[in-house]
């Protein structure tokens, strides 16, 4: 059966998160921004992407016309993990600014990261956003005595190996205790630094210190000397934490203004226990659409990605009896459809690790409330 986007979006719904199985078929994000055009005639005011928040701060500013660096330092620097290089998410911020050209505040988009700056083998230094927020408070302290260079924190071994890791130094605990203080200090100031700068300066400045404590958090856990899976597990978690407790500090900023949608990995986003097999370590962790779905409910709804065939993965058509064989035969070229296949359906084996595409599973369609499918890539992208 298809869907309709609006009958997925509609009341009580106000984080509506949509998954993508792979971050390799350009077609996901063109839908992506085919059904937020959609959405915002709808009364969506804002979406949240699988990106830095902090660097983001940047983007929602272009968009709402606030600055103008260019379009290619936006995309440069207001992007992590890639995002700010595809076509699609360059269309969706050069949409949204001219969306929000002459419309009044509360009818514009934003647009927001909710993600932490960290990847599976590197996480940066706190050192600047730290300073951000001292700078802020117009503060004499020196942030760069304790982080030391940022090459320490950034390299590979300080992620991969718990005995090179900055995370448990007792640098790393005092700058914990630092941001904290200066989270209290933010707060503690509110009135007078909202008098002198602006609400939007100081939600940065509270922005760049919530990034901080994440990137300690993650740093932290990189320094827990566990066995292989128990550690890249805690890793994933307290990444999926970190985004989880993003979106539910977006949704309370965007709470007057409408609804938002929220688009990532499926892993992320979908509503029960996230898996995954990788170097022989079976990984399982609470992805960040699990916590905020046992936190608000019925609030939250999650759309299932789901793919066929891929021209740009060297993906071919699934096998017969596979969750994505029965949706090639319930959608066009791509569609929304409810999150049911057969009963005898299995999940695919033709992907290899290094296409990185996630097969639907069981598991992943009891916790979706749809699936978007997409039969054939190339098809789906020549059509939007």
């Amino acid at each position: 059966m298809s869907l309709d986007i609006h009958d997925l979006a509609a009341a009580p719904c106000e984080l509506l998160a949509l998954g993508e199985p792979t971050h390799g078929e350009p077609a996901f994000p063109l839908v992506r921004n085919e059904l937020f055009a959609r959405l915002a005639e709808r009364g969506f005011r804002s979406i949240a992407l699988e990106t830095d928040r902090a660097a983001a701060l940047t983007v929602d500013d272009f968009v709402h016309g606030r600055t103008d660096p260019g379009l290619d330092t936006v995309m440069r620097e207001g992007f992590s993990h890639g995002w700010g290089e595809q076509a699609a998410t360059r269309q969706l911020v050069v949409w949204m600014r001219e969306y929000n050209r002459g419309r009044p505040p509360g009818e514009r988009l934003a647009l927001h990261g909710f993600d932490a700056p960290t990847e599976m083998v590197s996480a940066p230094s706190p050192r600047r956003h730290l300073e951000h927020a001292r700078d802020f408070l117009g503060l004499d302290l020196d942030i760069a005595a304790l982080t030391g260079d940022d090459e320490r924190w950034s390299r590979t071994e300080a992620v991969m190996d718990p005995a090179a890791s900055v995370g448990a130094t007792a640098e790393a605990l005092r700058l914990r205790v630092v941001a904290d203080d200066l989270l209290t200090e933010l707060h503690l100031r509110a009135p007078e630094l909202v008098a002198a700068t602006s609400h939007a300066a100081w939600t940065a400045a509270r922005t760049h210190l919530t990034t901080a404590l994440d990137l300690l958090r993650y740093h932290r856990a990189a320094a827990e000397p566990l066995e292989p899976a128990a550690r890249t597990s805690r890793m994933l978690g307290v990444r999926d934490a970190a985004m989880a407790r993003n979106l539910l500090d977006i949704r309370e900023h965007e709470r007057h203004r409408g609804p938002t949608l929220v688009y990532a990995h499926n892993r992320h986003l979908q509503g029960g226990p996230s898996r995954w097999t990788l170097a022989g370590m079976d990984l399982a962790w609470s992805g960040a659409g699990s916590i905020v779905r046992s936190l608000v409910g019925e609030r939250y709804s999650f759309i299932a990605g789901s793919l066929g065939r891929s021209d740009a993965m060297r993906l071919a058509a699934p096998e017969p009896g596979t969750h994505e064989s029965a949706l090639d035969g319930r959608v066009g070229v791509w569609g929304l459809t409810e999150a049911v296949t057969a009963p005898s359906a299995r999940v695919r084996t033709d992907p290899t690790p290094e296409q990185g595409y996630f097969p639907l599973d069981a598991e992943t369609l009891a916790t979706a409330d749809a699936v978007l499918h997409i039969r054939d890539g190339a098809a789906a992208a020549a059509s939007l």
